[in-house]
């Protein structure tokens, strides 16, 4: 049943830090600290030298855990589902490793699934500053952040026609879109249903192509 939908609270998370000494410090996500706050380029910097990945807010890093077997299939179908209907257009989908920075927002994510339709990328790109979709599949620790945060920052894409949360426990999508207007509305979608075409696809997509199997 298709419904409107409204997001919850945030909850306080955990984020990395580096203090004067060039330490790291473990602080809240939503608190305060005296520990010195990153530029974009320090962050990127460092992030493209570490091993793990991390998201950047408003100075903070954000170290990133990995997901889980039912996360990586059902990021899988979604990107597999996006690639075979924009295989030869402008566009590309991108999954889990290109970085999305929003200038806007003063962030960079990883978003799980991407779809990017500006201009032509160098091979080792690992950065854009602008996308058409944008999914993330949700989880209950990441699902306020999902539905708050990442909302609210991606929403100042001006480039961005949607957004979409993906359950990897239920057949459900959260579908954020923005309509000719600009103005945004939030619908559910859940098995059995199709997600409209926001007219970048040029077609109705089955959300069971690509929800859990498996639940």
């Amino acid at each position: 049943m298709t419904r409107r939908i409204r997001g919850p609270s945030v909850r306080r998370l955990r984020t990395l830090r580096f203090d004067a000494s060039g330490s790291i410090n473990l602080q809240c996500r939503h608190g305060s600290s005296t520990a010195k706050n990153l530029s974009v380029f320090e962050f990127l910097d460092f992030d493209n030298q570490s091993q793990d990945r991390h998201e950047y807010v408003a100075g903070r890093i954000f170290a990133m855990t990995g997901g889980t077997m039912r996360h990586n299939r059902v990021s899988g179908n979604v990107f597999r589902a996006l690639s075979g209907i924009l295989d030869g257009t402008p566009c590309q989908v991108f999954i889990n490793d290109m970085k999305l920075h929003v200038q806007a927002a003063d962030s960079v994510y990883y978003p799980d699934v991407m779809v990017y339709c500006g201009s032509a990328l160098a091979g080792d790109g690992k950065l854009v500053s602008d996308a058409s979709l944008l999914v993330e599949v949700s989880s209950e620790s990441t699902a306020e952040i999902d539905r708050r945060e990442k909302l609210s920052s991606y929403r100042k894409l001006p480039s961005l026609k949607a957004y979409w949360i993906v359950s990897q426990t239920e057949r459900r999508v959260e579908m954020h879109s923005r309509d000719d207007l600009g103005r945004w509305q939030a619908v559910v979608y859940e098995a059995g249903e199709k997600l409209p075409d926001v007219g970048l696809l040029g077609q109705e997509l089955s959300l069971d192509t690509f929800t859990a199997a498996r639940i």
